[in-house]
C-alpha cells in the first residue's frame, strides 16, 4: 500500500472575489444553506472551503494508523539514508574492482565527471541509485539480473530493499539505439538501487550472480 500525506498552506491574503475564477468560494453554496465562504470566513475562505467541501466529499484525510506509519518513516529517514549511502559506497567499491565489470557510474569515483561537485556538496556520501556496465552485452546483463536473489527486479527506486533492472529493455525501451547511447544507457547497463540490508548479504548476492 502506498501512503501519502500533504499540507495545504494559505496566507489568507489572496482576493478570491476580485479574481472571478473561484465560484466555489465566492458564490452561494447550496449544500451549506447558500453560504458564501468569502463572505462568511473572509481571509480564511480557502481553508474553510477545503475543509467543508474537499474533506467532506473525498475524505482527503490520512487515517490515524497511516499517520503513525508516516511519522515513523519520517523519524527514521535519516538513519535509513545513512545506511543506503554506506551500502552504496561499499557496493561501488566492490563492483569497481570486479573482473566482470567494465565500468561503474557513480559520482564518488574520481573518474566520474561529477566527482568534484560530489565532493563539494556531498562530503558524507550520496547516491544509492547508480548503474554499472557488465562485461558483455544485453544477454550477460539479463542473465546476471536473473541470477540475483536478494535484489528485486523492479522499476521503482529508493526502496528499503535492494532493486535491480535492465534499463535498455524496460524503463528506457521506447528510446532508439542512438537515444539510448546519448542517455548513457548501453545494452550491458545494469541499474542498481541499494537498500538497507546488511552489506555482506548484498555483496554475496552480487558475487553469486556473477558466478
Amino acid at each position: 500500500m502506498l501512503t501519502e500525506a500533504g499540507l495545504i498552506v494559505d496566507g489568507g491574503r489572496f482576493n478570491w472575489e476580485a479574481s472571478g475564477k473561484f465560484p466555489f468560494l465566492t458564490e452561494p453554496n447550496p449544500s451549506y444553506h447558500g453560504i458564501s465562504f468569502t463572505k462568511a470566513a473572509g481571509p480564511a475562505a480557502y481553508v474553510i472551503g477545503i475543509r467543508a467541501i474537499l474533506l467532506r466529499d473525498t475524505g482527503a484525510a490520512i487515517s490515524p494508523f497511516h499517520s503513525f506509519l508516516f511519522l515513523q518513516g519520517l523519524e527514521t529517514l535519516s538513519l535509513r539514508v545513512e545506511r543506503h549511502v554506506e551500502n552504496a559506497l561499499k557496493t561501488v567499491e566492490y563492483l569497481s574492482n570486479h573482473s566482470q565489470v567494465e565500468r561503474v557510474n557513480h559520482p564518488s569515483l574520481p573518474t566520474d565527471m561529477g566527482h568534484e561537485l560530489y565532493k563539494k556538496y556531498f562530503p558524507k556520501g550520496a547516491g544509492s541509485i547508480f548503474t554499472f556496465e557488465i562485461k558483455g552485452g544485453a544477454e550477460e546483463a539479463k542473465n546476471f539480473i536473473d541470477n540475483l536473489k536478494l535484489f528485486s527486479l523492479l522499476a521503482n527506486v529508493a526502496d528499503v530493499k535492494s532493486l535491480v533492472i535492465h534499463p535498455a529493455s524496460t524503463t528506457h525501451s521506447q528510446l532508439t539505439d542512438r537515444e539510448l547511447i546519448t542517455s548513457g544507457i548501453k545494452p550491458n547497463t545494469v541499474r542498481l538501487s541499494i537498500g538497507t540490508e546488511h552489506i555482506s548479504d548484498i555483496i554475496e548476492d552480487l558475487e553469486q550472480a556473477f558466478r
